[in-house]
């Protein structure tokens, strides 16, 4: 049968940039073992599969892949498939203004909030759908140079350590020196399963920026998700507000950054991230971006 799709690109509002989602609006009839096929053929880091959602009073359900396994929870596929859902609605008279989607994931319901800017692109800003919690402790900063190719010395910045931490899933968040070292970074496969075993995402930061206006630097590599590298990954930036808290203690009050990531894919996207502090830790946390849809069709599955 005939099944609706969309691409997009999100994290950014300019074709070609960002990170690369496919969106399939009529899922309906598809288990489990079919969605992971279609994800497979994308072959991007992530498609998302649409169906109505189980409660009347929110506006869809949606199951994320990666090509080799469902995710509970991911952020570029939570902000794309809102602007889609929200231009669709715009496009057929439901709303031309700011609007509120709460799309169900695994994870729990994620309450959006999606304003159309054009036909084409939009913003969405959803809501944490977990506060960051720190996990076990990090491998050793040796082991983690070996599996990026780094020496030791690289490892670390200012009071920032190697940690994980998890707000729907985990990474191993590995601070490093400068813009020169997040550069030369590269998954070594021989020292990857030493250094990395089951938690397997390497979220790679450093404070220096390519934008004065920005605040961290990022890449993030995810071999064992079969995703060698993520052009944008608001999931792993969800978790990201419990590394800031953790290491620069921000006052209370609501505290803005924006993470630059993709840019030695030659793939450019921007992340922002809101904090709510209170008490010296994260009280609530919002992720945003933008996402343009760059190719509509159909599959014929």
């Amino acid at each position: 049968m005939s099944r609706r799709y969309a691409i997009l690109d999100v994290f950014t509002d300019s074709p070609l940039a960002g990170n690369q989602l496919a969106v399939v609006l009529d899922s309906e009839g598809l288990d489990q073992g079919a969605m992971q096929a279609i994800a497979k053929e994308f072959n991007l880091t992530e498609t998302v599969f649409v169906r109505s959602a189980a409660k009347p009073m929110h506006s869809a359900a949606i199951r994320i892949f990666t090509p080799t396994r469902e995710l509970p929870f991911a952020g570029h596929p939570t902000v794309g498939t809102a602007v889609l859902l929200g231009l669709d609605r715009a496009a057929a008279g439901l709303g031309d203004g700011p609007m509120v989607l709460v799309l169900e994931e695994e994870v729990g319901p994620v309450r959006c909030g999606v304003t159309p800017v054009s036909n084409r692109t939009g913003h969405a800003i959803f809501d944490l759908p977990r506060l960051p919690a720190e996990r076990d402790p990090a491998p050793a900063r040796e082991a983690l140079a070996a599996a990026l190719n780094l020496i030791p010395g690289e490892i670390g910045f200012e009071n920032h350590l190697p940690c994980i931490f998890d707000a729907g899933l985990p990474f191993v968040f590995v601070p490093v020196r400068d813009l020169d070292a997040t550069a030369r970074a590269r998954v070594n496969p021989a020292a990857w399963q030493e250094a990395f075993g089951e938690r397997g995402s390497a979220y790679v930061y450093c404070r220096e920026v390519s934008d004065r206006d920005h605040h961290f630097h990022a890449r993030m590599f995810a071999p064992a998700l079969g995703i060698d590298e993520d052009p944008a990954t608001g999931g792993a930036v969800a978790a990201l507000a419990g590394v800031i808290a953790r290491f620069d203690q921000p006052p209370g009050g609501t505290h803005r950054y924006v993470i630059e990531q993709g840019f030695e894919m030659g793939r450019p996207s921007l992340i922002r991230l809101e904090i709510d502090m209170e008490g010296g830790e994260v009280a609530e946390g919002r992720i945003g971006g933008d996402a343009v849809v760059v190719a509509r069709g159909t599959l014929e599955v």
